[in-house]
């Protein structure tokens, strides 16, 4: 019985251990004072993304012209643009990135490694 209430606490602390923390102090806006050739710039950056052949497949499929994201683009405010391009690389499309997968799997490692230990 001991044994089994031990394993059991172990599993929790691997289970709560394998969970990152995703909370983190991230800066809301950039500085206010940028020119407009940096905006320029940076609409080039998002409009050749936003232009990609497997981007605008996906937007057309949610029924946005790129006539009408050109224009959204344009919208944006000069530090959300900003932004927005410097965090393209992050962007995801859908499903866990890359971090989160490394968790599950060093969690399941270790759930393996406790299951072949105990037997």
């Amino acid at each position: 019985m001991l044994k089994r209430s031990a394993l059991v606490v172990l599993l929790l602390i691997v289970a709560f251990l394998a969970v990152p923390g995703f909370a983190a102090p991230v800066p809301s806006k950039t500085a206010a004072n940028q020119s407009l050739a940096t905006r320029d710039a940076d609409l080039a950056l998002v409009r050749d993304v936003a232009a990609n052949e497997q981007v605008a497949k996906v937007l057309a499929a949610h029924g946005f012209t790129q006539e009408q994201v050109n224009q959204r683009l344009a919208q944006l405010s000069t530090q959300d643009l900003h932004q927005l391009a410097q965090n393209l690389n992050q962007l995801q499309a859908a499903g866990l990135t890359q971090q989160e997968w490394i968790w599950i799997g060093i969690g399941a490692l270790a759930a393996l490694i406790l299951v072949i230990a105990l037997s």
